[in-house]
């Protein structure tokens, strides 16, 4: 064992402890450290019933940036921090794409038991105190309880303005050290059971105040924690809610989630946009350039050519993006958002949808040349509502009519 220099006590004391440990026994907790940063990319297959019929079924990713900071030691030596978060959530569209979609910004602290402190005011995340760790030790096999709760936005459906919170016990277990992507992991299952009649504080407006009356369901999850790191890279669940509203009507959500964790760092985006536009100018890639941008690092096609008032690209323009997808190669783990655009002409609404088909059509193309998988690639489109010359002429309105390929940094 390695010693610390002029330290024999706290050496002897800590091959002490480590000797009283039982074979095969850990103590997690959630490190932190100042600055860190990941990103947290979900997958939810859902299937939905109204009266025990199926609706309709739906496919969703959820994204969340966290950057940690304001690390803190209690007296106890229990460690906390603070984590500043962006959820957004995006379900599979008409296009076959996922629009990028509501961004819910959320702060808390969280201690290194995984207990969360967390303002009213926020929505997300919406399952809170999972996993919660035992102050002591654990071997496989072990079992242990804790507290946690759902908050849902219900806002839309139901008017509920604030979030409609569902609390639960959770039986943990863990079941043992196993090697995934060349790391040992540590396998812990986190199963729950949700009855919760709503209070009568809850007051809403949608649906003539047809309100959630009683919430029931399960959730049943596998947590693989990175004990050395001491944070979660990775989890599956299962699950089944079932709201009953006041009319008797049943909403009952079934699927499957999982969701992986990535360790991040900032981009040089002026850097990056300066390099970029450099090599466009070598190749000379037309009505092409490169920006550094609020979300990350934007390459901007100008007058992008599909036939006529249709997503359907011309030839040459595949060309174009395949020459840029080279680019865009170099950063495999950044996730890429499409914007579509066109110029004034035609309704509101007609400009909007025939933006969000074109930037489908070119995230489409993307994921076909194998840049990125289709769950890394997220669309949206503006219409004419972000001009960057006027539509005074053919050649302004050429400009206008774009794709912006987003390498996201945020």
């Amino acid at each position: 064992m390695r010693t610390l220099p002029h330290r024999p006590l706290a050496a002897a004391a800590v091959f002490l402890f480590l000797s009283a440990l039982p074979l095969g026994a850990e103590t997690f907790r959630f490190k932190f450290r100042e600055g860190d940063a990941w990103r947290v990319n979900s997958l939810v297959h859902e299937s939905v019933y109204v009266n025990r019929r199926l609706s309709h079924t739906a496919e969703i990713t959820n994204r969340i940036t966290v950057k940690v900071s304001d690390l803190k030691t209690d007296e106890a030596g229990l460690a906390s921090a603070r984590h500043d978060c962006v959820f957004m959530t995006s379900e599979r569209n008409s296009n076959r794409s996922f629009e990028w979609g509501r961004e819910y910004a959320s702060a808390f602290r969280r201690d290194g038991l995984g207990n969360y402190d967390i303002s009213a005011e926020y929505f997300m995340p919406v399952v809170r105190n999972v996993p919660l760790f035992p102050e002591g030790d654990v071997q496989p096999g072990t079992s242990w309880k804790g507290r946690g709760e759902e908050a849902h936005d219900l806002r839309d459906g139901f008017g509920i303005m604030t979030p409609f919170k569902v609390p639960f016990e959770v039986t943990y277990t863990y079941v043992g050290p196993h090697e995934r992507n060349g790391r040992i992991v540590h396998l812990i299952t986190a199963e729950y059971s949700l009855f919760f009649d709503s209070p009568e504080t809850v007051t809403g407006s949608g649906a003539a105040a047809d309100l959630p009356a009683t919430t029931m369901g399960w959730s049943r999850q596998k947590l693989w924690w990175d004990n050395e790191r001491g944070f979660l890279p990775s989890y599956s669940e299962e699950f089944r809610i079932q709201l009953q509203l006041s009319s008797g009507t049943i909403l009952e959500f079934r699927g499957t989630a999982e969701a992986e964790t990535t360790v991040t760092e900032t981009l040089d985006r002026a850097g990056i946009a300066k390099s970029l536009n450099e090599e466009i100018s070598r190749l000379g890639i037309p009505n092409a350039s490169a920006a550094a941008t609020d979300e990350g690092v934007t390459l901007s096609l100008e007058n992008i050519q599909f036939e006529a008032d249709s997503a359907r690209l011309l030839p040459g323009e595949r060309e174009k993006i395949r020459k840029l997808a080279a680019f865009l190669e170099r950063y495999p783990d950044r996730e890429l958002l499409i914007t579509g655009h066109t110029a004034l002409a035609g309704t509101a609404e007609a400009r909007k949808k025939l933006s969000e088909e074109r930037a489908a059509a070119v995230a489409r193309y993307l994921v076909e040349m194998g840049v990125r998988s289709e769950y890394s690639v997220y669309t949206r489109g503006f219409g004419a509502e972000h001009p960057i010359a006027p539509n005074d002429t053919e050649a302004n309105m050429a400009r206008n009519r774009r794709v912006e390929i987003t390498i996201l940094d945020k």
